[in-house]
Order: C-alpha cells, then sequence, then structure tokens
C-alpha cells in the first residue's frame, strides 16, 4: 500500500514514525549499526523464547531507582528531578543522573534547565552522551526530536517542543532499550559509574515500565501520588504492578499533601485528614502502613516556578526560601535519605 502511495506522501508518513531522519525499525533512535552495546530483547513468554531473560544492570550504574506516578499530573517529574538533586547532596557526595523514560511527555530538560539542548553526541561505540546541567547527568528523548516541520504562528522559530512521537508499542520498546542501554554515564567523567540513576517511569501501568521491571536489575522504587481518592485507585494499581514484578517498594511521596497558611503557620489537608491517620481512608485502601509514606510534600507555588525557569527548588539556598519552602526542602531530603539507606541496606554484604 505505501509503494503505491506518490514519493512525497511516503516521505511525509515515514516521518510522522521517526525521531530525526529516516531510520529501521530495529534502530528507532538512528544509532549506528556497529556499537557493541547490544540492547537485550523485547521480554516475550512461551516455549519458542525460553521465557523471560535474566535482569541486568545498566551500563556503568550501580543502583537504578524507578520514579512513577501512576497518574498524570501529580508532579511525579518535578519530584524525581529535585530527589536526584537531593541524593547528589548527601553527605556520601553521590554520583547521580536521570533518565527520562516518558517517551510521549518528555518534561526533564525543561525542568533541569536543558530546553532545546542540541542532540546528544556519541562516543565511539556508538553509545549516547548524556547532557549535563546542575551538575547532573541527564538523558531524554526530548533531545532526539528533530524541530518541528512547520513552526507555530507564536513561535516563528522552528523548535522540538512541540514534535510529536508518533510511534507503536513495539517502536517504543525500542526506543526504551536504546536509552536503558545505549547510554553512556560514564562518558566525560574519567570513566566513573553513577552511584545512583534516578528513572522518571511515564504515567501508567503500560509497556515502558513493565519493560523496565523485567529488564533492569532495580534498588528503589517510589510512588508519586497527590492525597486524593481519584489518585488512590491508580496508586493501587501500580503497586500491585509493582509487587507483581517483585521490585523493591520504598512507599510513596505524598505531593500537595497539604498548605501552610503564612498567617497561622497551620497545617490544612486539602483532600481531608492527615493520609497517615490510621483512621484515614487513604491508608485503610491502599493496605499499607504508615512506615510507607516516605514524604509529604506541602503545596508551595515557588516549586512549580523552579521548574517550569530550569531551576530544581532543591537547589535553592535557606535564605533564599520562605518557611513552607524550608518545609518542602527538609521532607525532600529525608526522601533522598531514605531512598539511599534503603539502597546501602539491601546492597550491604552478608555476615
Amino acid at each position: 500500500m505505501l509503494r503505491s502511495l506518490p514519493s512525497l506522501n511516503r516521505t511525509i508518513i515515514r516521518s510522522l514514525f521517526t525521531s530525526s531522519l529516516p531510520r529501521s525499525h530495529e534502530n528507532p533512535l538512528g544509532l549506528p549499526s556497529n556499537t557493541s552495546r547490544v540492547p537485550p530483547q523485547i521480554p516475550r513468554r512461551g516455549p519458542v523464547s525460553g521465557g523471560l531473560p535474566p535482569k541486568r544492570k545498566i551500563p556503568n550504574v550501580k543502583h537504578v531507582v524507578l520514579v512513577s506516578s501512576c497518574k498524570g499530573g501529580v508532579g511525579k517529574s518535578t519530584i524525581a528531578v529535585n530527589l536526584a538533586v537531593c541524593l547528589s547532596l548527601l553527605p556520601q557526595r553521590l554520583r547521580v543522573g536521570i533518565l527520562d523514560l516518558d517517551i510521549f511527555g518528555p518534561s526533564i530538560p525543561t525542568l533541569m534547565g536543558l530546553k532545546g539542548a542540541e542532540e546528544p553526541e556519541l562516543t565511539e561505540d556508538g553509545a549516547l552522551i548524556p547532557i549535563t546541567n546542575h551538575g547532573i547527568p541527564t538523558m531524554s528523548m526530548a533531545y532526539l526530536l528533530p524541530p518541528l516541520a512547520q513552526p507555530s504562528s507564536h513561535d516563528p522559530t522552528p523548535t522540538n517542543e512541540d514534535t510529536p512521537v508518533v510511534w507503536r508499542g513495539l517502536m517504543v520498546q525500542k526506543a526504551v532499550q536504546q536509552l536503558l542501554f545505549q547510554t553512556d554515564w560514564s562518558a566525560r567523567s574519567a570513566g566513573s559509574k553513577l552511584d545512583v540513576l534516578v528513572v522518571d517511569l511515564p504515567p501508567g501501568t503500560g509497556d515502558i515500565p513493565l519493560s523496565v521491571g523485567q529488564l533492569v536489575d532495580v534498588d528503589s522504587t517510589l510512588i508519586i501520588t497527590t492525597p486524593d481518592t481519584l489518585a488512590l485507585s491508580d496508586v493501587r494499581r501500580g503497586v500491585a504492578m509493582f509487587r507483581k514484578l517483585n521490585l523493591p517498594l520504598t512507599g510513596l511521596v505524598i505531593n500537595n499533601s497539604y498548605f501552610i497558611c503564612p498567617g497561622c503557620k497551620e497545617r490544612h489537608y486539602l483532600f481531608g485528614g492527615n493520609p497517615k491517620d490510621e483512621q484515614n481512608a487513604f491508608m485503610k485502601s491502599m493496605g499499607m502502613g504508615g512506615d510507607k509514606i516516605v514524604g509529604e510534600l506541602p503545596l508551595v507555588v515557588d516549586v512549580g516556578r523552579g521548574g517550569e525557569n530550569g531551576v530544581p527548588f532543591a537547589l535553592l539556598g535557606r535564605g533564599a526560601v520562605e518557611e513552607p519552602g524550608e518545609v518542602w526542602q527538609t521532607a525532600m531530603r529525608n526522601v533522598a535519605e531514605r531512598v539511599w539507606k534503603e539502597i546501602a541496606h539491601s546492597n550491604a554484604p552478608v555476615r
């Protein structure tokens, strides 16, 4: 059918399924075919494939932390970025990176001040070199998208902000595998490995989190939510998925949990009572103890503004934020400490 169309139409159709130049189905990111970093095959069950392949480490990464929301619009990417910053600021002086696996809606470049960054360079063996800002290396699908062919009327300069990724499931899974296993996190760092890679997963329980859970050796998983019953139903499904994949579930981070009144300094819970209250319907529905809530973040306007400006809120000094912001930063640091403590404990040698 495609051959019967005029050559111009064929070019337009092919361009809808590529991120820049025309690329083969097996190599959606267009990486050199002679690379030695061969990603594993897509997991399949059955007697022919012999079942699922064993999980493996991401090259040049010691520990992997997944950040999932199971529902969009709850601040998952913002928290993922600030978690990476807080981990890098711990006394252990960890080297931390961020991998944006939200193929259809990447937002890490904007949150990290890398909006409009040029396409990543490649190593000699064809691996992607992360793009760094604020001392944290990052990789995202957004870096690989070409500028929109027809810029919008309000912005005549071609950019990739509005460029859609129009791919079917198989193409998405191939791209995810290449981002996971064909990114060189040791590039431009004297060959040192990342201590922690924070992986920002897309919302939901679809192909991408499933592929990551089946292919990658994961050390910690955080689920981001808001304390309302509508988000709760999606969180339950996400918890069930991660448990089914036997992934370590560190716990929940409740975003916009409460509002601190500037005048009275009291906490006002926006969706009802304190989520940690054993009588609260939130925890009863989750079937999880209060110790699984590893962080409650207040509603702070400057957190969103910082993300829009490409400066994670956790980077701001204590004197640059007001009291609600200090509470937010303290809670975020506690989350990072909890995550690292769990990773260190689970990887401690058995005596």
